[in-house]
């Protein structure tokens, strides 16, 4: 039996953490598991809303087994399974209230838990959770009416980083020397352009482009009749909360809904142009996969969504459901948002607001299993559809038994802005990543749960490895306005 703790720190640092080894142990000594094909993994999961239970198994499945029978509710055959992961939370398992032995063993013997399964299995990326997310984005205005508070209060301290006047300024006057340097041998172009993707409520905009004119006052250049600043995002909601935000600052902005990982079909027209390209709190909230290596052997991680028995129960009569009809009904919540839903059930949702708390329910109960399957090889798996899995090799090389996300919708959004640069312009990006293959090692790095989005670490060392290869710099750095944060600044650039 291997047992993996990937929260030394927590471990130190929590009696109660250190006291929850012992009977997990036991119960897994007094259990009819195979102790010589059992893993036990152990996460501080810091995300107090996430998709994990307190214990859960994970299959190894045999090679050859690729998932297809994805509709069946239990787990593969045991003739298919090779080997059993444990996933503990150490976190949860350090509170009093907690039976470390009671999970463990009920983990262990369900092999046919009571749940409502809400998908097939697949990859992460695939999993409705990401499709909960991108209905937040579209719902925004519902969700918040719902709710009684605008999503940024629910982020840690109840803001984004992003509206930092400071960290504002360092990168206004980065601008302005590569300006100067230009327009002294008469290269600088006539139409200067930045682009922000992911503008929240605009107070990065807003606090960016009121610095901009005062520090351009001071300099007098007059840049900032040069500047157009485009605002990119997914939600039309927050891209008109945003515009409100920055409209004292006229024809100088611009406001455009897009995709972050398919911005050339948008913004095109920028190759070669963008000076600043700025992007906050995006990268995260996109799809990603996982991978794993485990012996030797690299696996893909499948994802199912489910709802507990209780709470299906607890949500059905709720809303005068019958168990069986939650799944097709919250389907159809994800493919017609919430307003449709209420229009096309109102004898269960007598308006738009009844739709969003049966959606809330949903999104707050729900949990996901997870199982491994064997990759015939990291070239037949494809991050995007531009880029295959041999890319990760080195990273799972190098960090041995290791579980790590491949990040596929931040990789794919950052191979179609690279691009936009101009030879002399540059990627500023804020957000949560992992800056060595080690880091998994020692952390949970998601996914969480933020109000009704989704939240993953990115993984940091596959876009730098991804960027030195097309030319560019990757170079990640603490964000120095706020010490502590967990947030990073990266920021790319052509390579000297």
């Amino acid at each position: 039996m291997e047992i993996d703790i990937r929260a030394a720190a927590r471990l130190r640092a929590s009696a109660g953490a250190q006291a929850a080894v012992q009977p997990l142990v036991e119960a897994l000594c007094r259990s009819d598991a195979d102790l010589a094909t059992t893993r036990v993994v152990c996460d501080w999961i810091q995300y107090k809303s996430n998709f994990r239970e307190i214990a859960m198994v994970r299959p190894l499945l045999a090679d050859g087994q690729t998932g297809a029978a994805g509709a069946a509710a239990a787990s593969a055959a045991p003739a298919l399974v090779e080997g059993h992961e444990l996933a503990v939370d150490l976190r949860r398992c350090a509170q009093p209230e907690t039976d470390v032995a009671a999970e463990v063993t009920a983990a262990i013997l369900d092999t046919n838990p009571d749940r409502v399964w809400l998908e097939p299995w697949g990859p992460s990326s695939a999993s409705c959770v990401w499709r909960f997310n991108a209905l937040f984005w579209q719902a925004l205005v519902d969700w918040e009416k719902a709710a009684g508070r605008e999503y940024e209060q629910s982020l840690p301290g109840g803001e984004s980083d992003a509206r930092n006047a400071d960290a504002a300024r360092e990168t206004i006057l980065d601008l302005f020397k590569i300006w100067d340097e230009l327009s002294s041998r008469r290269a600088l172009p006539d139409q200067l352009y930045v682009l922000e993707l992911g503008v929240g409520n605009g107070g990065q905009a807003r606090t960016w482009l009121d610095e901009f004119v005062e520090l351009d006052r001071r300099h007098g250049r007059d840049y900032y009749r040069r500047l157009h600043y485009l605002m990119g995002d997914y939600s039309a909601h927050v891209l008109d909360r945003a515009r409100q935000a920055v409209a004292h600052h006229g024809d100088h902005v611009s406001g455009l809904v897009l995709e972050a990982t398919r911005l050339s079909g948008t913004v095109g027209f920028l190759a070669a142009k963008a000076f600043l390209v700025y992007i906050s709190n995006v990268y995260d909230n996109l799809p990603s996969d996982e991978v794993a290596s485990i012996r030797g052997r690299v696996y893909l991680v499948q994802a199912r969504s489910f709802l507990p028995g209780a709470a299906a129960d607890e949500i059905a009569a709720g809303f005068g459901f019958r168990r069986p009809e939650l799944a097709p009904v919250t389907q159809r919540l994800l493919r017609i948002g919430p307003e449709l839903l209420a229009e096309s059930m109102p004898e269960r949702f007598a308006d738009t607001g009844r739709a969003v708390l049966f959606w809330q329910a949903v999104w707050a109960s729900l949990r996901q299993s997870e199982r491994y399957v064997p990759l015939e090889g990291l070239d037949t798996y494809q991050i995007t559809p531009a880029l295959t899995g041999e890319i990760l090799r080195p990273l799972l090389a190098a960090a041995g038994d290791v579980r790590m996300h491949v990040s596929n919708g931040a990789l794919a959004s950052f191979a179609d802005t690279l691009p936009l640069l101009h030879p002399f312009g540059r990627v500023v990006c804020r957000d949560l990543f992992t800056t060595g293959p080690g880091d998994y090692r020692s952390g949970f790095f998601g996914p969480g749960k933020y109000d009704g989005s989704v939240v993953n670490w990115v993984n940091g060392p596959l876009l730098q490895l991804f960027a030195s290869r097309r030319g560019f710099d990757v170079r990640f750095a603490p964000f120095k306005q706020r010490p502590g944060s967990n947030i990073k600044t990266l920021t790319a650039a052509v390579r000297d």
